[in-house]
């Protein structure tokens, strides 16, 4: 490795220097030239952890998966300049979680593309273009999650992608930049993130060009002791410490009813024939831009029920989530959407119907206390009532359930209803 001086380093010779005691090290060091000094500290090879190294070999998708405070922005700003001075006509992508994230983080961020910035190099930060341009006329484009359809079009030599787990639009962005990353012989892309159960980051780990890099934010000498004392004291051997930490990548919540080995176990091949589609809507509770749950299930001919489609959606107004549902019926050919109306009443069915004034809506209002099929009683007569819910097909398909309850004394049969009713 050289510097505009001329200065060589063996990248052998300088992981070896690690190893000197402290005395010999200083007496090396001061018979080093200016020249020497520069280069040996801009040396990327001799600071970098085995996990922020590029690996060798023909690979596509370089994933650093890592705690926080491994160094995975170091690693990447360090990887994006590297290509640039090897490749001065290249397009580089960078995309971030939003635009502040790409601005602050990747480029003027303490280990972003200004701070590796090796003596000599100039640049131009042409922050509100997005535009990055190198010393060597390679530019990066800044791009953002929160707007996919930017990536479509623009064409890329690399692309690198920074916490990825938590992209409000992944699967869109991720795609779109696939597709352009289309010039060169070897187009490759880097991701660093802190993993989060997510959809794409499945999507990402099963890709079979695919090289893994691991770390811990314990791994990095560099931080101060302080601090990785006090993460592991407060979170080793949590589930967030492994994942937020140990870059572990946790499925499942912690007492969760339907767990990921579960649901892959229970996943199906073709669809019979279908009996009854349903639509249920969980909506959010206000205007804030709440996740709205969407899902599509359906009766098949064989008796078994199947989920056909998570259309679930976040940060919509309530237009914008009447319209998913109402996308999502007309997909499926759906006879019935079944809404919660707990929060909002009629209201729910009014945005429902100002979205597709077809839509076969019905409301039903879910328990507010404990278990649906099992809930504690509370007033007079206390104790415990069961219901259950028998579902029965005839030529209609799938018919309301009948609910059988014990009933409580000192409360009518006429009351229960009144409580149940929407």
């Amino acid at each position: 490795m050289a510097d505009s001086g001329g200065a060589t380093f063996d990248p052998a010779v300088l992981a070896r220097l690690r190893g000197l005691p402290r005395g010999q090290l200083v007496t090396l060091l001061r018979g080093l030239s200016e020249a020497e000094l520069r280069t040996l500290h801009e040396s990327w090879a001799i600071w970098a952890l085995p996990g922020q190294r590029e690996p060798a070999g023909d690979w596509q998708v370089w994933l650093i998966r890592a705690g926080r405070g491994f160094g995975k922005t170091r690693a990447g700003a360090e990887w994006v300049s590297a290509l640039a001075r090897a490749m001065p006509g290249a397009r580089i992508a960078m995309v971030g979680g939003t635009m502040d994230d790409v601005r602050k983080v990747m480029v003027e961020g303490e280990s972003g593309l200004i701070a590796v910035a090796q003596a000599g190099e100039t640049y131009r930060w042409r922050r509100d273009a997005g535009e990055f341009v190198f010393d060597s006329g390679a530019r990066a484009f800044v791009y953002s999650a929160e707007a996919p359809e930017k990536l479509r079009g623009p064409e890329h030599h690399a692309a690198w992608c920074d916490e990825l787990a938590k992209w409000r639009y992944g699967d869109a962005t991720w795609d779109n930049l696939m597709m352009g990353l289309r010039i060169g012989d070897r187009p490759r892309v880097l991701v660093t993130t802190t993993p989060r159960p997510v959809p794409l980051m499945r999507r990402l780990l099963a890709l079979p060009g695919l090289f893994e890099s691991r770390g811990g934010t314990g791994e990095n000498p560099f931080l101060p002791a302080s601090f990785v004392a006090a993460m592991t004291q407060t979170y080793a051997g949590t589930r967030l410490g492994r994942q937020e930490l140990d870059g572990e990548l946790i499925d499942d919540v912690e007492g969760a009813l339907w767990t990921r080995d579960l649901l892959e176990r229970q996943r199906g091949g073709a669809v019979p024939g279908l009996v009854r589609v349903v639509v249920g809507v969980d909506p959010p509770a206000g205007t804030g831009g709440d996740a709205c749950g969407i899902v599509c299930v359906a009766l098949g001919e064989d008796g078994l029920a199947y989920v056909l489609e998570d259309a679930s959606v976040a940060g919509l107004s309530p237009e914008g989530w009447a319209r998913a549902v109402a996308d999502c019926a007309a997909r499926h050919g759906a006879d019935r959407v079944v809404a919660e109306c707990n929060q909002g009443g009629e209201m729910v069915r009014s945005v429902l119907m100002a979205a597709d004034c077809a839509l076969p809506v019905r409301l039903r209002r879910s328990p507010r206390r404990g278990c649906r099929w099992q809930r504690r009683a509370r007033g007079r007569g206390g104790g415990m009532r069961r219901c259950s819910i028998r579902s029965t097909t005839g030529r209609a398909g799938l018919r309301r359930g009948r609910v059988r309850r014990r009933r409580r004394s000192g409360r009518s049969r006429s009351s229960q209803r009144r409580r149940r009713r929407c």
